[in-house]
C-alpha cells in the first residue's frame, strides 16, 4: 500500500505543477450542522478537479521513459482533464478513452488541452480495457484510481488540509474507484489517527461500500447518477485495503439530495460543483454522518466540471422540490387590464415572475377567456400558501402543476 512518505514525496514533486486549493469555512453549513465546516475547493484546481495532482506524480515519476510516446488513460471525465493538462505541462503526448455516456462539454474540455480523445464503451470499465489494450504499444497507462502513484497525489490534499486546519477532525471524501479517499485516508491517518474518514457515494452506485461488505473488488449495476465522476462499477484492487483499514464509515446519498447540495453550494458559496463534488456535503445534510457538535469537519468538493444544461435541470429540480417554484394557472376575462390586475396581486405578494404565458383562441376556451401560465420563484411552501391566498382573496381561482 501506499505510505506517508510516498505522498510526502509526491507533494514534494508535483507542488510546482498544480494549486495549493482553498480550505474555506462557511458559516452558513457551520451553522445548520452544529460544527465548524470547511471546504476544499478542489473546483479550483488546474482542470477543475482533483485528478490532476495524481497524473502528475504519475507522468513526472516516469518522464525520462514516456516523453517520445507519451501517455494513455480512460476516464468519464475529470482524469481525462487531469491527465491531459499534466501531459500538456510535461510536454508528452496523450491519448484518452472515454466511455460513450461521458459529458460532451468533458469531452471537448478533453481535446482542448490537446488530447487525443477515443469514445469506447458503455461502461468506465470497458474504457480502461482498451485503452489498456492501445498501451501495449508503448503508451504509458494511467489509471484513474486503482494505481500507487495516483493514489500518492491524490494524498497530498490531506497535506494540504493537515497544514492549513492542524485541528482537523473529520474530512468526507467522495468515492468512486477509491483513489482520491485511498490518498487522503492513507495521509490523513498516519499524521493524525484519531481523525475521521467519512467516505461519500452515491446511492445508485454503491460499488466501494458493497466491496467493503463482501471484502472483495466487486462489480455492481452503476445506475445513472448526476455525480457522473464516481460512477464507478468496481472499487479497485489496490484502494480496497485502504478502504477497509482506514475509511471510518461509508455512507450513500441519493439523486435528490446531491442536486441540493449542489445548489447548496452554488446559493451559499457561489461555488459551482458538480455532482461528485457536492456528494460529500449531500451526505453530511442528510444525516448519515454523527458530528461532534464543535468539531472541525472538511467538506472535500473534488470538482466544478459540470455542463450548463445540467447544471440548469439541476438547479431548477432542486427548486421545485423545496417549494421555491410555483406553477399555476388562471382563467381570465380576454379584456384589457385583466392580465396587469393578476400581476399586480403577484406583485403585491412578492412572487417573482420567472415565465408567463398567455393562451387565447385554443379548442377547450371559451370565446371571451384567456389562460395564463405562470411560473413563479418564491422563498419556499410558506411563501406559496401566501400567494394562493393573495389570489384567492381577490377572486381569483387557480389550478397548481
Amino acid at each position: 500500500m501506499v505510505s506517508l512518505a510516498d505522498i510526502k514525496a509526491a507533494e514534494i514533486r508535483i507542488s510546482p505543477h498544480i494549486i495549493h486549493t482553498p480550505l474555506v469555512h462557511s458559516p452558513t453549513i457551520s451553522e445548520m450542522a452544529g460544527a465548524n465546516v470547511y471546504l476544499k475547493l478542489e473546483t479550483l484546481q488546474k482542470a477543475g478537479s482533483f485528478k490532476v495532482r495524481g497524473a502528475t506524480n504519475k507522468i513526472l515519476s516516469h518522464i525520462n521513459a514516456i516523453r517520445e510516446q507519451g501517455v494513455i488513460a480512460a476516464s468519464a471525465g475529470n482524469h481525462a482533464q487531469g491527465v491531459a493538462v499534466a501531459a500538456h505541462s510535461a510536454g508528452i503526448p496523450a491519448t484518452i478513452v472515454m466511455p460513450e455516456w461521458s459529458s460532451l462539454s468533458k469531452q471537448e474540455a478533453t481535446r482542448g488541452y490537446g488530447a487525443q480523445v477515443i469514445i469506447h464503451g458503455q461502461t468506465l470499465e470497458e474504457s480502461i480495457g482498451r485503452a489498456q489494450e492501445i498501451a501495449c504499444r508503448g503508451q504509458l497507462f494511467i489509471h484513474p484510481y486503482d494505481d500507487d502513484e495516483v493514489i500518492a497525489g491524490q494524498g497530498t490534499i490531506a497535506l494540504e488540509i493537515l497544514a492549513d486546519l492542524p485541528e482537523t477532525d473529520m474530512i468526507v471524501v467522495p468515492v468512486g474507484g477509491g483513489g482520491l479517499i485511498a490518498g487522503i485516508a492513507t495521509a490523513a491517518k498516519a499524521k493524525k489517527s484519531d481523525i475521521t474518514i467519512i467516505g461519500a457515494q452515491a446511492r445508485v452506485c454503491s460499488s466501494a461500500a458493497e466491496a467493503v461488505r463482501q471484502g472483495i473488488p466487486c462489480r455492481i449495476m452503476a445506475g445513472k447518477t448526476i455525480a457522473d465522476g464516481i460512477r464507478v462499477a468496481e472499487t479497485g484492487s489496490r484502494t480496497l485495503p485502504v478502504l477497509q483499514h482506514y475509511v471510518d464509515h461509508l455512507v450513500l446519498a441519493s439523486e435528490e439530495e446531491i442536486a441540493d447540495a449542489m445548489l447548496l453550494l452554488l446559493e451559499r458559496k457561489h461555488v459551482v460543483a458538480e455532482g461528485a463534488g457536492a456528494v460529500p456535503l449531500a451526505v453530511f445534510m442528510n444525516g448519515s454522518i454523527d458530528v461532534m457538535s464543535g468539531s472541525n469537519v472538511v467538506l472535500v468538493i473534488s470538482g466544478g466540471n459540470i455542463e450548463s444544461a445540467q447544471l440548469f435541470r439541476v438547479i431548477r429540480q432542486s427548486l421545485a422540490r423545496q417549494g421555491r417554484i410555483m406553477h399555476f394557472s388562471v382563467m381570465l376575462d380576454d379584456q384589457p387590464g385583466t392580465l396587469a390586475r393578476l400581476l399586480a396581486v403577484i406583485a403585491q405578494e412578492r412572487g417573482n415572475i420567472l415565465h408567463i404565458h398567455h393562451t387565447q383562441g385554443e379548442n377547450d376556451l371559451p370565446v371571451m377567456m384567456a389562460r395564463v401560465n405562470i411560473e413563479l420563484e418564491t422563498r419556499g411552501p410558506v411563501h406559496i400558501a401566501a400567494i394562493k391566498k393573495g389570489l384567492a382573496d381577490n377572486g381569483y381561482e387557480i389550478r397548481m402543476g
